[in-house]
């Protein structure tokens, strides 16, 4: 019996980990996705925990009941229907966005896994929202628009300023031509 309770106290102190290191890894995500891997090949898996990793997010299989309690420690509001059946956590910690394009991607091509719920600095949304958000462009692309709709009034005052200048120039022209011509 001795034997038993000290399997039993070893399986809960690892469970005990894993709820802290979900938590920790919660902290730590700009995003959060729950998805459902069922079907999912190991070489599938291998293949989008690559792409994450390319863009700075992790995957992770755990147990509904261990997430479930990291998720609460961590304070996400997880619905119940989305904690049941085969659960993937992928966790983004730099861009949110990135992950979630590399994800849709990887959908588009196997249709698995399946989108449950997403979570952007802890508000949740839905799958439908989540994949509008793979649509948005790239940060750099948005960044660089923001660059371009900010630049594009300053050219065109310069043009102003420069159209005025040169008006003037012109203008200060045709008198000393014209003083010019009545001196002669």
């Amino acid at each position: 019996m001795e034997n038993e309770e000290k399997k039993k106290s070893a399986s809960r102190i690892k469970k005990e980990e894993e709820v802290a290191s979900l938590v920790e890894k919660m902290n730590q995500a700009q995003a959060l996705l729950l998805t459902d891997f069922r079907g999912l090949s190991v070489a599938g898996a291998t293949e989008l925990k690559g792409k994450l990793k390319a863009d700075k997010a992790e995957m992770l299989v755990a147990k509904n009941t261990l997430l479930s309690i990291a998720a609460k420690k961590a304070g996400y509001e997880v619905p119940a229907q989305d904690l049941t059946g085969p659960t993937a956590a992928i966790f983004a910690y730099e861009d949110q966005v990135s992950p979630i394009k590399a994800l849709a991607t990887f959908i588009k091509g196997t249709e698995i896994p399946k989108i449950k719920i997403g979570f952007l600095n802890k508000e949740a949304y839905s799958k439908e929202k989540i994949m509008e958000l793979a649509k948005l462009p790239s940060k750099e692309v948005l960044l660089g628009q923001v660059v371009g709709g900010i630049s594009s009034p300053l050219y065109g005052v310069v043009r102003v300023l420069n159209a005025n200048l040169r008006n003037l120039v012109y203008t200060l022209d045709q008198i000393g031509k014209s003083k010019g011509s009545t001196n002669a």
